[in-house]
């Protein structure tokens, strides 16, 4: 790849980067920093800032802090901070310090005192409905506080008697007095801070005043020397003020840049942490970790490996405008993963018994099973085969079509990796119901053997009746039925739930190999897709999830 070539592959970001570089400015340092607010869990927007945040800094030998916006006391918890931590190091990331915004509680309180005493900062007794009121509309100019032009000094004490806890929330708020006229709302009088009686996480009790995110963040940047601060498009219209705040504070020539990029939306998906907060509470889903949640934890326990995310992440990339990412993208980029990776094993989920009847009672053969065919260096296994069977009951047809190609009276099928066998009959219950079927064994057609090679249309997966495991399987699918739940806005919010996006199974057949899984380990049941074994698994109970179908059928029903 030629120079040019290298230059073009660039994303706007990294152009940016290297441009500044080139340029010399910032002493040729790169800080980048994950800023998030510790009220929930990460999802997987959030990975796709981490991913730049981080990768950025790795790729430019730069550093990556982890900085957590903790200014609402209210919503906050370590809760959410452990799980956050946790998520980025999932994905493979490490950050170089970590801060939180209430480390600069006491510099931003003196930096709000220092724009009091300059005349650029005051007490507002108004309530936040006036407050909005006057601020007026981008085509008119908002109204002045009549608290605006009242004296440093009682600005002074009353912001001092804010803090001592003096006045209930909502009484009072600390405004910053620039150009209520300004054609930016952001510029007419923001609030800077608020009361709040409630114990912060960290700094308990000592403060009843905190800053508003606009007043805290990019100071942030500036006390921690961040040179490129990431945000998303919706913080564009904040730039200009983030860039007030620091020339106002700054001293040298040394400024933190803002730049903006696309936030990532899912298909069938929402990102709301309101409305994901929403489906937990209600118990509409098990929790935040639940696999058709989109958080982070939710993916890595449906099975989703860090590669996947980030790959998936690289390839929808990074611009200035939004847009909705296919989810089929997401799940493309796990079955990849996962196909290169994943050892094959037989699972059959819901189980009919296959007798072979000719096949001698007692006698067990072992038969090797291939662990992975993209990877024959992860080797192989063996599964019992026996006289007595499971096979899926979807694979058994008494009165079959031309096309069915599977288990069928008078046909021949293979039973994979062991012999050629031939259906010879049902057994059904009172109801009518198939309980057993049957069938005859060729000897000479075992796998590997010169006859092995006769042609047969059908293929099937089993286990052994008497050497397979009980297991419960988890099948996901999609949390919502329509594409963009988030512009569904005339719907109530439930209405759009997917019914099935959650089926049990209570009565699968697993081969005996998987009594060795751990949690989160990853799995190809064959012709049936991957999955994973689930936490939730204890011994003599294993819990699989399903990651995802071997291949997307989705499409196919919404095309319907």
């Amino acid at each position: 790849m030629t120079e040019e070539e290298g230059k073009k592959s660039l994303n706007f970001i990294e152009a940016i980067v290297e441009k500044d570089l080139a340029e010399g400015k910032n002493d040729g340092r790169i800080q980048t920093r994950f800023p998030p607010e510790p009220n929930g869990y990460l999802h997987i927007g959030h990975a796709k800032a981490i991913c730049l945040d981080f990768g950025i800094a790795d790729q430019y030998k730069g550093i990556c802090n982890l900085r957590f916006d903790d200014t609402n006391p209210v919503k906050e918890d370590v809760e959410y901070v452990d799980s956050i931590k946790e998520d980025i190091q999932w994905l493979g990331f490490q950050w170089n310090e970590i801060y939180y915004a209430s480390d600069y509680f006491r510099q931003l309180y003196d930096f709000a005192v220092q724009l009091i005493k300059e005349g650029k900062a005051y007490i507002d007794e108004q309530s936040a409905e006036v407050i909005a009121q006057q601020k007026g509309t981008p085509t008119q100019p908002g109204t002045n506080s009549p608290y605006r032009d009242r004296p440093v000094e009682e600005n002074l004490d009353l912001f001092e008697r804010m803090n001592k806890g003096e006045f209930e929330e909502g009484r009072m708020t600390l405004r910053a007095k620039i150009d209520m006229a300004s054609p930016n709302m952001h510029f007419r009088d923001p609030i800077m801070y608020r009361i709040i009686h409630h114990s912060h996480h960290r700094t308990g009790t000592e403060w009843k005043v905190y800053p508003m995110y606009d007043f805290a963040h990019g100071q942030s940047d500036y006390f921690e020397g961040v040179t490129h601060s990431l945000c998303t498009l919706e913080f564009e219209v904040h730039r200009p003020l983030y860039d007030y705040y620091v020339d106002l504070l700054a001293t040298g020539e040394y400024r933190p840049r803002q730049i903006e990029f696309n936030r990532l939306n899912l298909t069938y998906t929402v990102m709301s942490k309101r409305k994901l907060l929403q489906l937990v509470k209600e118990g509409l889903v098990n929790g935040w970790d639940d696999p058709r949640m989109p958080t982070i934890c939710g993916y890595r326990r449906r099975g989703f490996t860090p590669e996947s995310i980030r790959n998936f992440i690289n390839k929808v990339g990074y611009t200035k405008y939004d847009g909705i990412i296919d989810v089929a993208l997401l799940e493309h980029s796990i079955r990849e993963d996962l196909n290169m990776r994943a050892p094959r094993v037989s699972a059959v989920l819901d189980p009919v018994k296959l007798i072979i009847t000719n096949y001698p009672e007692g006698q067990v053969e072992m038969m090797e099973a291939i662990n992975n065919p993209e990877d024959l260096s992860a080797g192989s296994h063996e599964i019992a085969f026996t006289r007595e069977l499971f096979i899926e009951r979807d694979d058994f047809m008494e009165d079959a079509p031309k096309k069915f190609f599977r288990m069928t009276p008078g046909r021949e099928v293979r039973l994979k990796n062991a012999y050629i066998v031939k259906c010879t009959g049902v057994k059904k219950n009172d109801a009518g119901e198939i309980v057993e079927t049957y069938a005859e064994y060729d000897p000479l057609t075992r796998t590997g053997m010169p006859e092995s090679n006769r042609k047969v249309k059908g293929t099937l997966h089993w286990v052994s009746a008497e050497h397979s495991l009980p297991a419960e399987v988890r099948l996901y699918d999609r949390l919502f039925m329509v594409e963009n739940p988030s512009e569904e806005k005339e719907k109530d919010f439930h209405e759009l739930l997917n019914p099935d996006s959650l089926t049990i199974l209570k009565n699968c057949r697993v081969e005996m190999e998987l009594q060795q899984a751990k949690p989160y380990d990853h799995f190809q049941f064959q012709r049936l897709g991957y999955f994973n074994l689930d936490p939730d698994s204890t011994e003599g109970h294993l819990v699989f999830n399903r990651t995802v179908s071997l291949k997307d059928s989705w499409s196919k029903v919404k095309d319907k």
